[in-house]
């Protein structure tokens, strides 16, 4: 069985990087802050396009 690719491990990197400089992995309280977390993970391009990705109440 195969794990992710090196192309998999360098899109999660990226976005893990991006969700932090974009303060997403910060005070992981909350359901909502961690699905807010996931999804910049996730779709990281957004984020560089300005989307806001916090899911609000």
């Amino acid at each position: 069985m195969r794990g992710p690719g090196l192309l998999g491990l360098v899109y999660l990197g990226v976005g893990i990087a991006v969700a932090a400089s974009k303060d997403y992995l910060e005070n992981l309280e909350t359901i909502r802050r961690i699905a807010s977390a996931l999804l910049a993970v996730l779709l990281w391009p957004l984020l560089l396009l300005g989307i806001d990705l916090h899911i609000r109440p």
